[in-house]
């Protein structure tokens, strides 16, 4: 008796406090937040902020995001927030954290107070082992969810804020926000509400280019590059012409737009982190600095704008019924990434080829190692692409130790394996006089020029397949996503083409190695390496992982020789057509402070994956990689 009533005591307790968070409602929150982010101090990597939150007498609670929208998990970097300072009248404030939601920050406003003044850092990480870099001597990045503390009780649409920002001297920026003014290095941003605020992340640099991809148009559309040099930024007239290919291949395909301007930001960088990251009427990418200096070995991170860019009508203005949410703070549900990013990942390679910003041969190539990567996926045997959407949340984008049976976010790569299976279903079905195109069209080209997002549903989804050919779809789709088993591959024989394996990598996978510093014998001995010889991916059940071989593993001789690449090439090589045919491979292995022998019984020499016609059938291939009319 007594233990039953301390537990309705403390579930009571627990219930009250939690109750002091105000649910959001989509009700106008009172007055303007003036937020004012000072990021010129980049020796130390330091953003400082204030803000001005209008403010009534009693109970205020704010909330720092915790659910990044297009990072579809709760990776809001409340680890980096310090500092932590409220006052009203010039007196400060005393303020407590929220026990069970760490996010939320109560305090009491004074009875003649009309406004709480908030002080904070954002300190971006200076190391790697921190998180993302988001500001170097050069190069500075706002995403502005890790910058701001709203009120609780409000939709984010419904909250407004008039933003500011102090830059380091001369630098220049690119964002989808509208400037007010710039006054010397402060600038002040038209007031937006927090949501489209949140979506409209600013890239700043002392080198800064901005790129007009769409000339003369009603609509403009720019690439905004910023870089670690002054050389860097400068493209060349024949690769901006391929970027704007992408944008007139997108319009042809989704036949509409869904933004006032779009901008592409774009870091090119050795030190600010990597990121690609889509908004409605922008994205943020950073690459390594090569991307237009060394255009031709850079050609596999190009496929990144297109798909980002295809994100503005797929998942910001199409967006799941279940990620339509009031505020930051609020869980979002992944259950449809496979359409959000799956379909996105296959429009991406699509468009890239279509454009010409990779080559068609290349594309074609990453279709043959997204098939290999899956035909070999011992995790589909227990664990269906529906259930990866879960990923986000479950592991939170940290590194995995077994991906080929663990499973990571498949939904992006399998995702895009469905929907060629689709578009080449519809098109059979169909004589070719139909397509997945049209679907796009139909799905995402509605209410033209609207940019408020429009919610679907997986019922929306097989409704809007059934109306450009009719078919089970929902039987169809359910099969390939809940299932477990082999690889959803049906739609490369459709397409024309079948996964094969051969002796040596095609060019562009060969340019991938090189481009990494990585050798991959995933398909051979069933593990690849870094350029120090440690593993960094093993097949479950391979060859190599049934000879003892771990994550942490380095190689260090072949044979009797150091290890290089090469040598162990050449030694499986060797195995299958040398004298040493009927021989065992002989890896020196180290894991920690221990050394071993292992010997690999392998005969059927190196193996990287390809796509090679199957006569007598019908190219859809080609079209659906060619450019639209």
């Amino acid at each position: 008796m007594r233990k039953t009533l301390l537990a309705l005591l403390l579930s009571a307790a627990l219930t009250a406090q939690a109750d002091t968070i105000p649910a959001p409602v989509d009700q106008p929150y009172p007055g303007t937040i003036v937020l004012k982010v000072d990021a010129s101090n980049t020796a130390q990597q330091i953003f400082r902020i204030s803000e001005t939150i209008p403010a009534k007498p009693g109970k205020l609670t704010l909330l720092y995001p915790q659910w990044v929208p297009a990072n579809h998990g709760p990776s809001g970097p409340l680890n980096q927030l310090a500092g932590l300072k409220f006052s009203a009248n010039g007196k400060p404030l005393a303020w407590k954290r929220d026990t069970v939601n760490v996010h939320a920050f109560h305090l009491e406003v004074p009875r003649d107070a009309k406004a709480v003044e908030v002080e904070y850092q954002y300190l971006s990480p200076t190391e790697a082992n921190q998180g993302r870099t988001t500001i170097t001597s050069e190069i500075l990045g706002i995403q502005w969810h890790s910058m701001v503390l709203y009120p609780a009780g409000h939709s984010t649409r419904r909250i407004t804020v008039q933003p500011s920002l102090t830059l380091p001297e001369g630098w220049q920026y690119g964002s989808a926000l509208e400037t007010a003014e710039r006054q010397g290095d402060t600038v002040q941003f038209k007031a937006l509400d927090l949501e489209t605020m949140v979506d409209s992340p600013l890239f700043a640099g002392r080198y800064f280019k901005r790129y007009d991809l769409d000339p003369g148009a009603k609509i403009p559309v720019h690439l905004n590059v910023v870089a670690d040099t002054a050389e860097a930024v400068e493209a060349k007239p024949e690769q901006i012409e391929l970027h704007r290919a992408m944008v007139q291949q997108a319009y042809k395909l989704f036949n509409s737009q869904h933004y006032q301007h779009y901008d592409f930001l774009l870091a090119l960088s050795e030190e600010f982190g990597g990121v690609g990251r889509e908004h409605h009427q922008s994205s943020e990418n950073g690459v390594k600095l090569d991307y237009f200096t060394e255009w031709n070995k850079a050609e596999s991170v190009r496929g990144l704008l297109p798909h980002e860019f295809t994100h503005s009508w797929n998942g910001k203005f199409r967006r799941p019924a279940d990620q339509n949410v009031p505020n930051f703070n609020t869980p979002l549900q992944n259950s449809l990434l496979w359409v959000y990013e799956g379909q996105t990942q296959y429009w991406g390679q699509v468009l890239s080829a279509r454009s010409g910003i990779q080559k068609m041969e290349s594309v074609r190539d990453i279709m043959a190692a997204n098939a290999a990567r899956y035909d070999h996926m011992q995790g589909r045997s227990w664990r269906p692409v529906q259930d990866t959407t879960n990923d986000p949340i479950i592991n939170g984008r940290r590194p995995l130790g077994w991906t080929n049976w663990q499973r990571s976010e498949d939904y992006y790569n399998e995702g895009a394996l469905i929907w060629l299976d689709v578009d080449t279903k519809i098109r059979e079905m169909s004589n070719d006089t139909k397509s997945l195109d049209n679907f796009a069209r139909n799905f995402f080209g509605i209410d033209n020029g609207a940019y408020v997002a429009n919610h679907y549903t997986f019922e929306d989804v097989v409704k809007a397949l059934n109306a450009i050919q009719p078919h089970d779809w929902a039987a169809f789709l359910r099969t390939r996503l809940d299932g477990t088993g082999a690889a959803p591959l049906d739609g490369y024989a459709r397409a024309g083409w079948k996964l094969v394996y051969t002796d040596t990598p095609t060019p562009y996978l060969k340019a991938v190695e090189e481009r990494s510093k990585s050798a991959d014998f995933q398909y051979s001995l069933g593990f690849s390496l870094n350029s120090e010889g440690k593993v960094e991916a093993l097949q479950w059940e391979g060859l190599g992982f049934k000879a003892g071989i771990g994550g942490g593993t380095t190689v260090l001789a072949v044979n009797g020789t150091a290890y290089k690449a090469d040598v162990l090439r050449a030694a499986v090589t060797a195995a299958k057509t040398g004298g040493k045919a009927d021989k065992p491979i002989e890896l020196l292995v180290k894991k920690g402070a221990k050394y071993r022998t292992i010997l690999l019984d392998y005969h059927d020499g190196l193996k990287y994956p390809r796509l090679e016609r199957i006569p007598g059938t019908p190219d859809r291939l080609q079209t659906i990689l060619s450019p639209l009319k």
